[in-house]
């Protein structure tokens, strides 16, 4: 265990902010033991993957343990494969296992940042799937009396990079995610960058790598700008609410949604207000993607970057009457800070 150490490689924002103590835990028990000292000091603890999907905003005056409970556990039966997966495995290296040991179903969630005990936590999804699809169980273990608890899909209440877990991360930390992959494989190829492909023709393989390629035209490299991809949901709002803005902007891009409602893109509404490539000190849009925001010159803060998406906030809520939900997790001194209380 180490002493105020250096946070800007553990965050792809490559935020330069420190913590007081970091520790890479590899196991469960060893999770508990560092979790259990911390806590008994009365100091807070953050417990993170990639440090894909956070914003520190400051430095963080407890202890960070790095979840790298690995292992890649498969069993099959005729109809389907089941995969059970430690929390600590990179998510994109999961998904290049799966192809490389031809077992499709991952390959539309391929190149998507972090770890898997991450991934149920926002319910990640991309062209057209989301985990809570293929996701049949995640393991946890209750931080308090150390039992470990199995949620079903049922029971994890996914939504839009949402579910129970947001809710209860200071609680119960992810230890593994069991996926159910179909062995009737379709390719799913609904999102509109995808639908020239031949469904009757292409193979996992060809979606893989396109989506790979699709991701790496569009996002910026971390190594060179600091992000956390898409900062901003796509909101979803009321049908009532859509059909008033498809009078005034007919062309306004949406996707229908199961319950009724409609989901908007959060980049469109964030272009239509003239603020693709807008900078902020050292913090920017991204010019070829709205959603991204990223560090230029990674020597931004994390309240710079926090400035401009609560500016993005303010003129997105001003032109539309719609207000974005962060999907990156704000970090504050003690822990994580309600997005609710910054974006007023």
């Amino acid at each position: 265990m180490k002493h105020y150490i250096q946070l800007k490689s553990l965050n792809t924002f490559s935020i330069d902010v420190f913590a007081k103590h970091v520790v890479t835990v590899h196991n469960e028990s060893a999770l508990l033991r560092f979790w259990r000292k911390s806590y008994n000091k009365g100091t807070p603890v953050l417990i993170l993957g990639g440090g894909s999907n956070i914003l520190f905003l400051e430095n963080y005056i407890g202890t960070i343990l790095l979840n790298r409970i690995k292992g890649i556990f498969i069993t099959e039966n005729k109809m389907v494969w089941r995969l059970h997966v430690g929390a600590g495995e990179k998510w994109h290296e999961l998904v290049t296992y799966t192809m490389n040991k031809n077992i499709p179903g991952l390959e539309n969630l391929a190149y998507i940042p972090g770890y898997v005990g991450a991934a149920p936590i926002q319910n990640i999804g991309a062209y057209g799937i989301e985990l809570s699809q293929i996701c049949e169980y995640v393991d946890v273990i209750d931080l308090y009396n150390e039992k470990k608890i199995r949620f079903f899909r049922a029971e994890c209440n996914f939504q839009y990079r949402d579910s129970i877990f947001r809710n209860y991360l200071k609680k119960y930390a992810i230890i593994a995610v069991g996926l159910k992959l179909n062995k009737k494989w379709k390719p799913v190829l609904s999102y509109h960058e995808l639908t020239h492909l031949n469904k009757d023709n292409v193979t996992p393989r060809q979606v893989f790598n396109f989506i790979n390629i699709i991701r790496q035209k569009k996002l910026p490299d971390p190594i060179l700008a600091g992000n956390a991809g898409s900062f901003f949901k796509n909101p979803i709002v009321d049908a009532n609410v859509a059909r008033r803005l498809f009078q005034i902007y007919p062309n306004i891009p949406y996707y229908s949604q199961k319950d009724g409602k409609i989901k908007l893109s959060a980049g469109w509404l964030i272009e239509r207000c003239q603020l693709k490539g807008c900078v902020f000190g050292e913090a920017a849009i991204h010019p070829k993607q709205s959603l991204v925001l990223i560090n230029r010159r990674k020597i931004a803060t994390g309240t710079e970057i926090a400035a401009l998406a609560l500016f993005i906030y303010t003129q997105v809520a001003d032109k539309f009457n719609i207000y974005l939900q962060p999907e990156v997790r704000l970090i504050g001194n003690n822990g994580e800070i309600n997005p609710k209380k910054f974006f007023t």
